[in-house]
């Protein structure tokens, strides 16, 4: 009972812990832990590009490289082709920029000690803005702006039902960034508040053995194990997650892309 008595403060200093408290400078002006780690998977995203560009070759070579060409071409066929059609090739740089920028950060954030940039909402919701933007950007350049406004309504709806369609289908549009932006962040920040709790609870079991080494101690401490075990399971499905969640996002930017670009609706 004592080591359940000391949960809710714990659990509190680790929600704590998530909050967008200033590394440098203050709040209103000053970098959060949160971009501090998002400026962090920035670097090691072009490092990786770099050495991927550095060490191709016309047969790949070497563990490194295979893998983040199959990660390459697995966007490639699978986002790229697969959703967007024809015109791929135009939009490939976008979404595998996305795609690998969302996924460096999360596994960054499967670090022990580190945060995920997709731990915050200013994060995903930036990464949701720049995708809204790119797919009306190009929806309007296909189109043109009055075409693409009048294309949201679908084609063969008799008036007045069509301006009922059309509104429906601009609370749809402007709702785009907002679920892209909160999926993202709920599924990052969530993961890791339910690996923080099951790491205070194997702690706070240990925690007197730790401190004096008993038979009671001892005994009292076995619940650690259970809850290290479960631990673990629950940090490899949030590896899957990573990934998961770098794919859903990118497919659902493909998908708005096509939408937009589409000759009717």
């Amino acid at each position: 009972m004592d080591a359940f008595s000391k949960l809710p403060e714990a659990i509190n200093e680790l929600v704590a812990e998530f909050s967008s408290d200033p590394v440098f400078g203050t709040l209103d002006a000053g970098l959060t832990q949160y971009s501090l780690w998002l400026l962090i998977a920035a670097v090691v995203l072009l490092i990786i590009v770099g050495v991927f560009v550095k060490k191709q070759t016309l047969v790949p070579k070497g563990v490194f490289v295979n893998g983040v060409e199959y990660v390459v071409e697995y966007v490639e066929n699978d986002v790229a082709k697969g959703v967007v059609g024809t015109d791929w090739r135009r939009h490939f740089p976008f979404l595998a920029t996305i795609f690998f920028f969302i996924l460096v950060n999360n596994f960054i954030g499967l670090i022990p000690g580190m945060k995920p940039g997709t731990g915050a909402i200013g994060c995903t919701a930036a990464l949701a803005l720049v995708t809204f933007i790119y797919f009306i950007y190009f929806g309007c350049k296909k189109h043109g702006v009055l075409g693409y406004l009048k294309s949201l309504a679908p084609a063969g709806v008799a008036f007045p039902m069509n301006v009922f369609v059309w509104v429906i289908e601009v609370f749809s549009l402007l709702l785009r960034p907002i679920t892209l932006a909160i999926r993202l962040f709920c599924n990052m920040f969530a993961g890791h508040i339910v690996m923080g709790s099951f790491s205070l609870m194997a702690t706070i079991f240990a925690q007197p053995l730790l401190e004096h080494f008993t038979a009671m101690n001892a005994v009292g401490a076995l619940p650690s194990i259970a809850w290290l075990l479960i631990l673990l399971i629950i940090y490899v499905v949030e590896f899957i997650v990573a990934f998961v969640q770098a794919y859903v996002f990118t497919v659902l930017a493909a998908v708005y892309i096509q939408i937009a670009e589409a000759d009717a609706h």
